[in-house]
């Protein structure tokens, strides 16, 4: 930018390199700010009235203000004297008090407009939709005096960024809150000017340094009053506001044609994968659209969520059978079924095995899903094992593991899939041994049912002895079944669409929501024949790696496009020898 000038062109060059950067408008939204703010937008004018003659100005308008009994008499402001960045020579750096005014409080007594933080459009930079109210209608902080022309700051989260000029006449007149900066330029100093000088990210920076408060960040008007301002020759204002406008109007139009591409994606992205899920899908045409959709969806996949959606997808054709060949030649799942009861009815004659009450499956998920020939739907009492820890309470829990024995998993630790090993708690052996059925040292499914994770099923492959919390069951597979059931084709099915949905048919939606042991035993399973639960688990194993792969790449993709915005952004600031940039970060 030898120059001194920031053209249309050089920011749509700069847009077509880093487009698909994910925060790319934003930060060419920001680095425009920057770049007016330090003299670089547009070119500096030798005939343009200096700086320092505008302060002069500024200061007598001020005295006749004072005089006039319309403001009080400023503050002194110390000079400053290590300036936040080089600005051009004709240009000076300022204090906001020092070069503006506010207009006073007042309580209301007449009908008004009421300007709080939610009459702001932050993107416009305009009031919108004030509230008119009634004097008795008033709240306590309905005192800053405003009117046209001047610029409204909110000190109150000053991150969010409510800033706005007043550019219209209102009408009755307006009051604003006390969360608010009132501050008038006092007709020299633009309005829209001081907008781009609170909205650049120097300000932001400045502000966030000063700012007090944890929960309500907030400026107060002493520390709002010394921030560094750096003031512009009026002419020069004029440019670099009409500058910004034409700048700002063409982001908008790069983020409207972003959001069409961003929409398309979408659509032909629901749409390729409503033909793979859709009821009507058929095995003739189910190949070729589940071909089309591995083929298509990863180029179209540009943002995690998407792949989060495919992710789903390729679980719902798992579980519904599309996702591998039937083969007529396996065993059906029924059969395998009828041998399972077999040895549990077995198990409960030799009382290895407490029967339990017939379940009823009266909210059964079974009539909503085709299933293919060979396939069977069955409960998890049907299956498996399922148990809970009863008898132990919880504050007897160790929290280092050399006062205790046994790591205990409670419901933070099972995510969807993964068992989660941090923050653990511990039971003595003891104690573990004592409440057997409860302890985990088999191959198990891991459920919770109670708390903010309810429904989430990991599988555990213990190598060596844990015990389960009062909030988690486990669901194993009966003695002499190991070879009859698959267990990660069962976590498979609990964690797609299917699945989760029957999960949450069974959730009790009391205070706390909840599951009982005998409604996860209701819970169903869409049992496929054993030799296809595995050639669908080996399916979907490759198929997720590859959206591991998607992602990482997406991941690698952004961290690279976020780079090369960064640097040139940098680089397109280095107008100025030694300028140190800082914009747009």
């Amino acid at each position: 930018m030898k120059d001194g000038t920031f053209t249309a062109d050089r920011l749509l060059a700069l847009y077509d390199r880093v487009a698909e950067a994910e925060d790319a408008i934003p930060r060419l939204r920001r680095f425009v700010l920057d770049l007016a703010v330090r003299g670089k937008l547009v070119e500096q004018d030798p005939s343009d009235e200096p700086a320092a003659e505008l302060l002069k100005r500024i200061a007598k308008e001020k005295a006749r203000l004072v005089k006039a009994g319309e403001i009080r008499k400023p503050k002194p402001f110390d000079p400053i004297d290590e300036p936040p960045f080089a600005v051009p020579a004709n240009w000076a750096w300022s204090r906001m008090r020092e070069v503006t005014a506010d207009r006073g409080q007042m309580i209301p007594n007449t009908r008004f407009t009421y300007i709080d933080v939610s009459a702001i459009n932050k993107e416009a930079g305009v009031i919108e939709a004030p509230t008119v109210l009634e004097p008795a209608e008033a709240p306590s902080r309905a005192r800053k005096i405003v009117r046209k022309g001047d610029v409204i700051y909110s000190c109150v989260r000053p991150y969010l960024l409510n800033v706005a000029v007043v550019e219209d006449e209102i009408e009755p007149a307006p009051i604003a809150s006390t969360a608010f900066a009132i501050i008038n330029g006092l007709g020299l100093i633009l309005p829209r000017y001081i907008w781009i000088v609170l909205r650049s990210p120097f300000m932001v920076a400045a502000v966030e340094e000063t700012q007090r408060g944890q929960a309500y960040p907030a400026i107060n008007d002493s520390d709002f009053a010394v921030l560094p301002f750096p003031l512009p020759p009026l002419a020069e204002q004029q440019r670099i506001v009409a500058k910004v406008d034409e700048l700002m109007a063409l982001c908008d139009r790069l983020e409207g044609a972003r959001a069409g591409r961003e929409a398309v994606r979408d659509r032909l992205t629901a749409a390729t994968l409503t033909r793979l899920t859709a009821p009507e899908t058929d095995a003739e045409t189910f190949p070729t659209h589940a071909r089309f959709a591995l083929q298509t969806l990863p180029t179209l996949t540009t943002r995690p969520d998407q792949i989060k959606t495919l992710r789903q997808t390729i679980l719902n054709l798992a579980v519904r059978g599309k996702l591998v060949k039937q083969d007529p030649s396996d065993e059906p799942a029924a059969a395998t079924l009828r041998k399972i009861a077999d040895q549990k009815r077995q198990l409960i004659r030799t009382k290895k095995l407490k029967g339990n009450i017939p379940i009823t499956n009266s909210i059964s998920y079974r009539e909503a899903v085709d299933i293919p020939l060979g396939w069977s739907w069955a409960s998890c009492d049907e299956l498996f094992f399922v148990t809970k820890l009863a008898g132990f309470e919880y504050t007897k829990y160790f929290d280092l593991k050399d006062e205790g024995e046994v790591p205990v998993l409670r419901a933070q630790n099972v995510r969807p899939w993964v068992i989660a090993e941090h923050n653990l708690k511990y039971m003595p052996l003891a104690t573990s041994i004592a409440l057997e059925r409860s302890a985990i040292t088999k191959r198990s499914l891991l459920i919770t049912f109670i708390g903010a994770g309810i429904g989430d099923v990991a599988l555990i492959e213990p190598t060596r002895r844990w015990h389960l919390a009062p909030n988690v069951a486990k669901a194993e597979l009966f003695e002499g079944c190991d070879d009859l059931f698959c267990l990660e084709y069962a976590v498979l099915f609990f964690n797609s669409p299917v699945g989760r949905d029957e999960v949450f048919k069974h959730v009790k939606t009391t205070a706390q929501p909840s599951l009982s042991m005998g409604t996860i035993r209701d819970m169903d399973v869409l049992v496929p024949p054993l030799a296809e639960q595995h050639r669908i688990v080996a399916k979907v194993d490759a198929l997720m790696a590859l959206c591991d792969q998607l992602e990482a790449s997406l991941t690698t993709a952004t961290t690279t496009r976020s780079r090369l915005l960064e640097a040139l952004l940098h680089d397109a600031l280095r107008g100025a020898p030694g300028d140190q940039a800082e914009a747009a970060a």
